[in-house]
């Protein structure tokens, strides 16, 4: 009788290990459908001139854009077309 009662607490421990182990993957598996945060630019100003653009996804800081460069230049522009 004693050899069945370690049995069956031993399949217990392995069905709990098995349910945990499948939760992990169930969670991991929903994070990979989770859509990413949106890309946004914020300007930085000072004196009323745009220093720098942060390239921001949710509250991270990705880079930092050159408003003189190629690309800050496009967004600049960009931006000055949706708001007229």
């Amino acid at each position: 009788m004693a050899e069945n009662e370690t049995a069956q607490a031993g399949d217990g421990q392995a069905n709990a290990e098995g349910a945990s182990g499948g939760a992990a993957a169930a969670t991991a598996q929903q994070a990979e459908q989770a859509a990413p945060e949106e890309i946004t630019y914020h300007a930085v100003e000072k004196d009323g001139q745009v220093t720098a653009i942060w390239e921001m996804q949710g509250r991270k800081h990705l880079r930092t854009i050159d408003p003189r460069s190629r690309q800050g230049q496009e967004i600049l522009r960009l931006y000055t077309a949706e708001n007229q």
